[in-house]
């Protein structure tokens, strides 16, 4: 259809993810890849702002297909990067290698690589993630608000793992509550995840301060205990995180 048409976008959708397409490879013939994709349950600001473009009232062909390729490049560019940082190819491991290895190439330096390959890309991510919520954790902080006695205990000390803990959370029942009712309140036992700073709200627990670590679940009538050996484990508790988080949503509606 959209070679016999003047048009020059298409949309291809099957109700929540829409593929944009347009003829930037070769002229009045659809590009086989999508230069834009837009998942309605998780839309970033970057894509919003790409989308507006699109308005009835601000509609500007020329600056879209202007910015078409670039798109296009990007979303393949993060295809790429995404699969390598899952599991980098021999391509990448042998331009690592060149870099950082002064030796022979051989199996066993292979497998080094590779593994400490993917370690790398998830120190990245995830130290960019502790920046950005240290960052996000100062700016909310509410001026002249008295501290908690957990805050003035010297003892306490909030680690790393529970920064992230608490932000895996947040990124499990975003959509269900507004992420910034999610607040962290450090103790000696545990990390309580809480609605509204308020301890009558409890999220969840972090109970990392052992070598095997827990996580703290509410959506019962009192808190279970869930083992998880990493914290990428949170995720897989989406369900019962939401569960908990709607509750407390549907109490104040």
């Amino acid at each position: 259809y959209f070679t016999v048409t003047k048009a020059r976008f298409a949309i291809l959708t099957n109700g929540r993810v829409f593929e944009f397409y347009s003829d930037i490879d070769e002229p009045n013939k659809l590009d086989e890849r999508p230069f834009l994709k837009v998942d309605l349950l998780d839309v970033p600001g970057s894509i919003m702002v790409e989308l507006k473009k699109f308005e009835k009232s601000s509609y500007d062909e020329d600056s879209i297909l202007s910015s078409a390729a670039r798109l296009k490049y990007v979303s393949e560019i993060k295809g790429y990067l995404t699969r390598e940082m899952e599991n980098p190819s021999d391509a990448i491991i042998k331009l690592i290698a060149s870099e950082v290895h002064d030796g022979r190439m051989n199996a066993a330096v292979r497998e080094m690589l590779h593994s400490a390959t993917k370690h790398a890309f998830r120190d990245i991510v995830r130290e960019a993630i502790q920046s950005k919520l240290s960052s996000a954790l100062v700016d909310e902080a509410e001026p002249q608000r008295t501290p908690s006695k957990q805050e003035m205990d010297s003892e306490i000390e909030t680690t790393e793992e529970e920064i992230e803990g608490m932000l895996s959370i947040r990124a499990a029942v975003r959509g269900v509550i507004d992420t910034k009712r999610v607040t962290m309140r450090d103790a000696k036992s545990y990390c309580a995840i809480l609605i509204d700073d308020n301890n009558r709200k409890p999220l969840a627990r972090l109970h990392f301060n052992r070598k095997q670590k827990y996580i703290g679940l509410f959506d019962g009538e009192a808190e279970e205990r869930v083992q998880i050996s990493d914290l990428d484990d949170i995720l897989h508790l989406a369900d019962r995180l939401q569960s908990t988080a709607k509750k407390y949503v549907e109490e104040a509606a």
